[in-house]
């Protein structure tokens, strides 16, 4: 594992605890020597783990959207910034660019980072591990909207399982190394298709 993408709010929070756990990841991140791949923003969350990272000394690459570069929220000062033309082209980017894949604390467009880069690993379009760091039980409705996703039927458990969670970052990221698809795990793909 060497890069890790991070999927987080374009805002601060209403909580300290946010801000200080986005901030302490960025230091793990460059203390453990991996690059931080994120969404190039400059504000809330983003601007924080970003700037940690730097900080630490540590690589920093942005994949941001034209539209929102042009509102002068794109950070300045990373190691890399790929200005692209649509959103979409901006996941497959991040997902191109990254080994793995952590949501931290957002709104909307963090769950739906988080949410589409599962159903890929789903469709056995990547085998990256993709975790969640429950701050402060931020991510407890949403387990429970998985768990119960299984309970009616509608998720197979062993897609249930490739969901990593952990309230520190450190063992998160200790089993995101770990990481091993389900043995039992039903590849979608067809041989020979490529893989994002």
């Amino acid at each position: 594992m060497k890069s890790i993408c991070v999927f987080c709010g374009s805002r601060l929070g209403s909580k300290p605890i946010y801000r200080e756990t986005a901030k302490s990841v960025g230091q793990l991140i460059a203390q453990q020597q991996l690059r931080l791949v994120y969404g190039g923003g400059n504000i809330g969350l983003m601007g924080v783990v970003a700037d940690a990272v730097l900080e630490h000394g540590g690589e920093v690459v942005g994949v941001i959207p034209g539209h929102l570069q042009e509102k002068e929220v794109g950070h300045a000062g990373l190691t890399e910034l790929h200005v692209v033309s649509t959103m979409h082209e901006r996941k497959a980017l991040m997902a191109n660019l990254s080994d793995a894949f952590i949501a931290l604390p957002g709104g909307f467009g963090t769950f739906e980072e988080f949410c589409e880069i599962l159903t890929w690993a789903q469709l056995d379009l990547h085998r990256k591990p993709c975790g969640l760091l429950n701050v402060d039980g931020f991510y407890d409705p949403l387990l429970t909207l998985f768990d119960r996703a299984v309970d009616d039927g509608f998720l197979r458990p062993e897609y249930r399982s490739m969901v990593l969670t952990a309230t520190d970052a450190d063992e998160l990221l200790m089993r995101m190394r770990a990481y091993k698809i389900d043995p039992h795990f039903p590849p979608l793909r067809k041989e020979g298709t490529e893989l994002i």
